[in-house]
């Protein structure tokens, strides 16, 4: 029995678009996240592992959009082809199936250290673009999700009351957001 084609497909911010990924690749079933993938902690990769089953495939675009991380890349193909599911890497033209020989194994921790370098180094020319803006005075940090009125009136709900998760919900925040914004007001 052949079994399906199922593709994974993600960006890690909200205004990026996946299109790219996977063009021309004939898939059963897409599973997309738009989130960072520095831990494994995805929605759709959740339930797209899940959803698996023996005799399946999982493409993906590359090993980067599964993981940034050597440690879960592994883990999470070699819990994969132990199902007897199929894990193929487009880009890096690369397929997995747990009947894998010495090279295999070896050009997939490779290729996760790579992307897990290139993870490492984008962090680094972060902080040092940060630490220059910061020296230069261009650096403002990000804005406050509440305005000092809101946090005002935040203050006379949670004396009159009110508990913080249902502000924090009703206002779309998590519940650390609205303790900074207390804090700091």
């Amino acid at each position: 029995m052949q079994g399906h084609i199922i593709g994974y497909k993600r960006v890690s911010t909200l205004d990026q678009r996946e299109l790219r990924q996977l063009d021309g690749v004939k898939l059963d079933k897409v599973f997309t996240d738009k989130a960072s993938g520095k831990d494994t902690k995805r929605p759709q990769l959740q339930a797209a592992l899940e959803f698996l089953r023996e005799g399946d495939t999982l493409a993906v675009h590359s090993m980067c959009r599964l993981a940034r991380n050597l440690d879960d890349l592994r883990a999470i193909v070699l819990g994969l082809t132990k199902r007897g599911v199929k894990v193929q890497f487009i880009k890096e033209s690369l397929a997995f199936t747990g009947e894998d020989n010495a090279m295999s194994n070896l050009l997939l921790s490779v290729m996760g250290a790579f992307a897990e370098f290139e993870r490492s180094l984008i962090k680094e020319r972060q902080r040092e673009g940060i630490a220059l803006a910061k020296k230069a005075g261009v650096y403002k940090g990000r804005k406050p999700v509440l305005t000092p009125d809101k946090v005002a009136a935040l203050r006379d709900r949670l004396g009159a009351g009110e508990k913080k998760a249902a502000l924090a919900r009703e206002l779309g925040i998590s519940r650390q957001t609205l303790d900074t914004h207390l804090k700091a007001a």
